[in-house]
């Protein structure tokens, strides 16, 4: 009898054990996990015969354990772990969203709890302001948020405040030298109302280092205000201090806004002015948590003119004028420091006789020899 089926296929009896051997090594690894399938009476005899192998010890490399998988596919079983192990992460921090959702920075849910989001930094202003900045939320300053309620919340920090303009050619005046002149006024300006040492009541060095000694009577009349303050030589003109006796500042951050021009100058030079507002906030020396803020805003005109043609010392500044307005220190004391009041301790039984002032308005202009008033907020 033929072993050749009539239609012409091979038969089981007819394919040799070395390719059954084979296609078993090849495919129990991938059968394994799948639904059990009842083999072939030609797959079980080929089965029986390797077990029996085995039990003498012939039998063929990688019948138990499969081949040996290619580096490529180690690389895609770590693979696979990694994302499961994300996987799981990524459904426990699912799980703690859904619960408290506010621990998702800015809040992207809108559920407007208090604290979702920081507050925006302002851009830095290229131009006089309209109005005065909208309200703020009525928080009450602390030792760890010492600008909360305050519009000052969104602005620059100390000398990152004070952008220059683009420095450009005016006139006969290089480009190169409004650049100088501007970075002297910016110098002055640091000096005189962020450096920790003018702020903390010490002789400000730096600040005076910056304005030309050939001026007639500035360096003398500010060197007697530092030395023996009074109403007449008043050094908070021109610079920012407070008593170390009395306040401390609270952190390390005195918040800054405003603005820089310049034009052609009167003494061939370039004229600089500087609008800039400048925010305080501090404590008692005395161990309290108390926080209040001082807000001092300072206009100032200056001038580098050509050394070439006028007695002036080159690389110092000419003062032309300079104003400033406080806000939030008590009146009528001239030792040479500001005094911030506190809520706590205001004198309610005196009524400021001048006009009531929002310190953080800057659209308007400095009213010179306005009487000592109110302030709106600090």
């Amino acid at each position: 009898m033929s072993d050749k089926p009539s239609d012409g296929h091979p038969s089981a009896s007819d394919i040799p054990d070395d390719v059954w051997e084979q296609f078993t090594r090849d495919t129990e690894r991938d059968i394994r996990g799948s639904a059990p399938k009842e083999p072939s009476a030609r797959a079980r005899m080929v089965t029986e015969r390797l077990r029996l192998q085995e039990e003498r010890g012939e039998v063929p490399p990688g019948w138990r354990t499969g081949p040996v998988p290619p580096e490529s596919n180690r690389r895609a079983g770590r693979r696979r772990t990694l994302w499961t192990v994300l996987g799981v992460a990524v459904a426990v921090t699912v799980a703690v969203v859904a619960l408290k959702p506010s621990l998702l920075p800015g809040d992207p849910f809108g559920t407007g709890e208090s604290g979702a989001g920081e507050a925006s930094s302002l851009p830095a202003e290229t131009a006089a302001p309209t109005s005065a900045p909208g309200a703020s939320d009525p928080e009450t300053p602390t030792l760890d948020k010492p600008f909360a309620g305050s519009p000052a919340l969104r602005w620059a920090d100390g000398e990152a405040g004070i952008v220059l303009p683009e420095a450009k050619a005016v006139g006969a005046v290089s480009k190169d030298r409004v650049e100088q002149a501007l970075k002297l006024t910016k110098k002055l300006l640091v000096a005189a109302n962020l450096d920790p040492a003018t702020v903390r009541g010490e002789r400000p060095e730096a600040a005076l280092d910056v304005l030309d000694p050939k001026q007639p009577g500035l360096l003398d009349n500010l060197n007697t205000a530092l030395r023996s303050p009074s109403d007449k030589h008043d050094p908070l003109t021109m610079f920012s201090r407070f008593d170390p006796d009395e306040i401390r500042p609270v952190g390390d951050v005195i918040k800054t806004r405003g603005r820089m021009t310049f034009e052609k100058g009167s003494h061939a030079g370039v004229a600089v002015r500087a609008d800039y507002t400048f925010v305080y906030p501090v404590m008692r020396a005395d161990g309290s948590t108390e926080v209040t803020r001082t807000i001092v805003r300072r206009v100032l005109d200056v001038e580098l003119a050509d050394p070439t043609r006028y007695r002036v010392t080159e690389g110092r500044l000419t003062v032309r004028e300079y104003d400033e307005e406080v806000g939030n220190s008590a009146c009528d004391v001239h030792d040479g420091y500001l005094h911030p009041e506190f809520p706590s301790n205001r004198d309610k039984g005196t009524d400021p006789t001048g006009p009531t002032t929002d310190p953080y308005d800057r659209s308007k202009v400095l009213d010179d020899g306005a009487p000592c008033g109110t302030v709106t907020r600090t």
